[in-house]
């Protein structure tokens, strides 16, 4: 315990949200440090990391749907969990070596933030990958209290906190109260399901072929969840699955709108799931607090007008929604004495 603490002294110790879409490191009282997609570039059929280990994050990003048949550009997250090990390994030990390599004598402790709904075995694997990846020792932390920590709700206090963190693979929706979560739901539906909608949309409709990277770009440029005062239209390109060759076509914002019903209509099950579980003290706190929404997938406009429809209750935004897991993290790390019993009890962390 004392070797620990004298330890902790010399080490970087580090909170990392390990998304699907990307991966932020936070540094005790230094703040984000990190900020990459989580992506891989690797030689195909094998699991070595292009350009001596170093083709991760955003070098990795700019190949995605480019690479040539000897390349592969891996996402080795799926739905907020591991869906392959070893890229992962590589992709952990590379964000952990570039932060660490800043500074730190001795291997650092990490927080890393995971989905509430994962199994024991994918909670192991977290684990095993971050010690494997050069962690001295790993806690884990459910995503909706890091996200609840980092967007400064009273999650301490005996009331209730609501939190709607929208990420790339999944959607945790958590009442929170005296420091624990209360009740909670987490969905395997977030920003990379809006993108398959939008490339299922186009696909069916105008039989174009597009990319990953191209639907996120409608989504962020004219994708809505709520009709706009303004509708918007956009020229895409794409693959023509017919005739085979390059064809581009103009969409608006109300189709793109009818592609996004389904997973949103998903993520409003699931609010209205968590409230229907809450306790009658806590859902009566909801009429006050409202709900926090945060999560890349909160970006998309009108978002908090059909949650609030929904529910009837007061949908805040939080301030900066990309960070505030991995800013959570970094609070749990400044207090990772007073908090680290707690993290042990629940389970989630293994010495």
């Amino acid at each position: 315990m004392i070797l620990d603490t004298i330890l902790g002294w010399f080490s970087m110790d580090m909170g990392i949200d390990l998304g699907t879409c990307n991966t932020l490191v936070c540094v005790r009282s230094e703040g984000i440090v990190l900020n990459e997609p989580s992506v891989v570039a690797v030689r195909r059929g094998t699991n070595i990391v292009l350009n001596n280990g170093e083709a991760v994050g955003l070098v990795a990003r700019e190949m995605l749907g480019k690479t040539p048949g000897s390349i592969s550009a891996i996402r080795p997250l799926k739905d907020g969990v591991i869906s392959d090990f070893e890229i992962t390994e590589a992709m952990l030990s590379y964000f952990i070596r570039k932060v660490h390599g800043r500074g730190g004598l001795v291997r650092p402790r990490v927080v890393i933030a995971v989905p509430s709904g994962i199994t024991a075995v994918e909670r192991r694997a977290v684990i095993d990958s971050a010690e494997r990846a050069g962690a001295r020792k790993v806690y884990l932390v459910d995503e909706p209290m890091a996200a609840g920590i980092g967007a400064g709700l009273p999650i301490t206090e005996p009331t209730a906190s609501m939190i709607i963190d929208i990420g790339g693979g999944t959607t945790e929706v958590a009442i929170m109260s005296l420091a624990d979560i209360s009740t909670c739901e987490s969905i395997r539906i977030g920003g990379d399901n809006f993108d398959e909608a939008l490339i299922n949309h186009l696909k069916r409709t105008y039989n174009l072929l597009i990319g990953e990277p191209r639907a996120e770009q409608v989504k962020i440029q004219i994708g809505s969840a709520a009709p706009l005062e303004q509708e918007l239209t956009m020229e895409i390109a794409g693959r023509d699955t017919i005739s085979g060759l390059p064809r581009k076509i103009v969409i608006t914002s109300e189709e793109i709108r009818e592609a996004l019903r389904e997973p949103i209509a998903g993520i409003i099950e699931t609010v209205m799931r968590t409230l229907e579980k809450a306790e009658p003290e806590l859902a009566a706190d909801l009429i006050e607090n409202g709900m926090h929404l945060c999560g890349g997938g909160s970006l998309l406009r009108g978002m908090d007008t059909i949650l609030s429809n929904a529910t009837g209750l007061k949908v805040i935004h939080v301030e900066d929604p990309l960070s505030c897991v991995a800013r959570g993290t970094s609070v749990y790390l400044e207090n990772l004495e007073v908090w680290k019993d707690t993290l042990d009890q629940t389970g989630y962390s293994w010495e």
